[in-house]
């Protein structure tokens, strides 16, 4: 069974399609566009993309994916440890270090570490992907902000390790399909709206929830594309979509709304003891 993720081989992606598939084949795609095409074409059976990371908050080109993508929808989660490394040629130092490549979000969660060294940032597609680029450049003067175990599958020397500004540095994924994993019973329900143009749209729509004791556990507004300075929202509830009062509390923010989509209900992220 194909799982696509974005990235290369030794990238975090790859790490949580293995967690949720331990017996998958991890399918690379250089972006997060190209995984929800491998799995709306039927190439690969599931995809893993990252959602969002406690430092560096929403990655924001996955949930516009969800929202125009009607053909898949989030069928599970998964949440990786992330610990960052400098990486850098055998005998590089770190005081020579004029560049350093990685993806925004490793660059953005390392920030303090980085301005401490007076060094260009130059973002690239993928953690992994920047590790092989400083190895296929050969110049001493460049890095990779990487995990460790990518830097040993291209044969970089650590220059540094946890360079992350705070130390529980966790990134959390979407597994994404057109059919059930069975990954488990769904206890969780993402969706978006986008209210209606009155006063207290949002209110109403945020009160059915409240009116039946449905918990949030998410709640971020997004500019609305095509509609300038107009939103979306994005909500996780912290139950299964197909409960009775779930469907009662959708019908009433219906009500309030000009746009509703369930993006998916799946099992929570629960780590192993």
């Amino acid at each position: 069974m194909r799982v696509a993720y974005q990235g290369e081989p030794g990238a975090y992606s790859e790490d949580a399609v293995l967690q949720v598939f331990p017996d998958g084949e991890p399918m690379p795609c250089e972006t997060v566009r190209l995984v929800f095409s491998r799995v709306t074409s039927g190439e690969a059976a599931f995809g893993v993309v990252p959602l969002e990371n406690s430092q560096a908050g929403s990655v924001n080109q996955t949930y516009d994916l969800l929202l125009h993508t009607s053909l898949v929808s989030i069928v599970g989660e998964v949440v990786v440890p992330v610990d960052h490394a400098l990486l850098g040629l055998p005998g590089a130092r770190l005081e020579d270090i004029k560049r350093v490549y990685s993806h925004p979000q490793a660059l953005a969660q390392s920030e303090e570490f980085l301005a401490s060294l007076r060094v260009e940032v130059v973002p690239v597609h993928d953690t992994a992907g920047a590790a092989r680029m400083v190895a296929e450049a050969g110049r001493p003067e460049d890095a990779a902000v990487a995990s460790v175990e990518a830097g040993t599958q291209r044969g970089l020397s650590v220059l540094a390790e946890r360079i992350q500004t705070y130390p529980d540095n966790f990134t959390k994924f979407a597994v994404i399909g057109t059919e059930d994993p069975g990954l488990g019973q769904p206890d969780k329900t993402s969706l978006v709206f986008a209210v209606a143009d009155r006063p207290g749209s949002l209110v109403g729509a945020l009160q059915a929830f409240a009116d039946r004791g449905i918990n949030l556990t998410k709640l971020e507004s997004r500019p609305r594309r095509g509609a300038p300075f107009e939103y979306v929202f994005y909500v996780d509830l912290e139950t299964a979509a197909d409960r009775d009062e779930v469907a009662e509390a959708l019908g009433e923010v219906r009500t309030h709304t000009s746009m509703l989509r369930v993006l998916g209900s799946y099992p929570a992220y629960r780590p192993q003891a």
